[in-house]
């Protein structure tokens, strides 16, 4: 059957001029606190219009000569302080309308969000600078309506830190240099739930990946027998970077 090929114009487009950008970075930041079980995000309270007294992700907008990844870890060393931590880019965001400062009818400037996603331990995390308390930790299952399409840019970071966690050594960039196979597993019962993995059958999966070395120490926390002490090895996990793996 011969179909036509050709594109047709889009009839209800407006203008065929090109659309002029402010491109912003959005913090999807995470912490994980193994203590009482709990994933948090970091949030602020905007003191400005629009949306002024909402609750935002942390962002800014780009700067001249500035790099999307350094923006963003700009805005992270602004508002915490964190020994180990995790960045990635996560996604685009930028369907017109979605900041009320654009003026559709008048072709004004357009806001598009490049959003990353982090993850810190709660432990070893700390606001900077807290004096107003426009700053703070929110458990991902209680936030409150956020500005712009932030709930949007929460969901997906969400979504891909637990589906992250379950094919990458994302946990181990977190973790400290040396961790009990116990510790590594409240990590992922705190993120994907308890009812994940029983502890017998995910210690022996990532033992068996290879990449995890036996330090040969042994620690007590807390009851029960001393647990040994394990190190990430990367060079061990190098010929399996690119390889489909599952940790879980």
């Amino acid at each position: 059957m011969k179909t036509n090929s050709k594109l047709k114009p889009n009839a209800n487009s407006k203008s065929e001029s090109l659309a002029d950008f402010k491109v912003g970075v959005d913090n999807v930041i995470f912490s994980v606190d193994i203590t009482y079980n709990r994933v948090l995000v970091l949030l602020r309270k905007r003191n400005n219009d629009p949306f002024k007294n909402y609750w935002s992700l942390p962002g800014t907008l780009v700067r001249q000569g500035e790099s999307l990844t350094d923006a963003a870890y700009r805005t992270l060393a602004e508002k915490i302080q964190a020994d180990n931590l995790y960045l990635e880019q996560l996604y685009s965001f930028g369907n017109p309308g979605r900041d009320p400062r654009e003026n559709p009818d008048s072709y004004g400037i357009r806001y598009l969000s490049v959003s990353y996603f982090a993850l810190v331990r709660y432990e070893e995390s700390k606001i900077i600078n807290q004096t107003d308390y426009s700053i703070a930790w929110y458990r991902v299952n209680d936030i409150p309506k956020l500005a712009f399409d932030h709930d949007k840019i929460l969901d997906y970071g969400w979504n891909r830190l637990k589906n992250k966690l379950q094919y990458s050594p994302l946990a181990f960039d977190v973790l400290p240099t040396e961790f009990t196979l116990n510790e590594v597993y409240k990590l992922y019962c705190t993120i994907l739930g308890e009812n994940f993995s029983d502890y017998s059958n995910f210690r022996s999966r990532l033992l068996k990946l290879g990449f995890l070395s036996d330090t040969g120490v042994k620690v007590s926390r807390g009851a029960g027998r001393p647990a040994s002490l394990y190190k990430f090895d990367s060079e061990a996990f190098a010929p399996l970077k690119d390889k489909p793996l599952l940790f879980i």
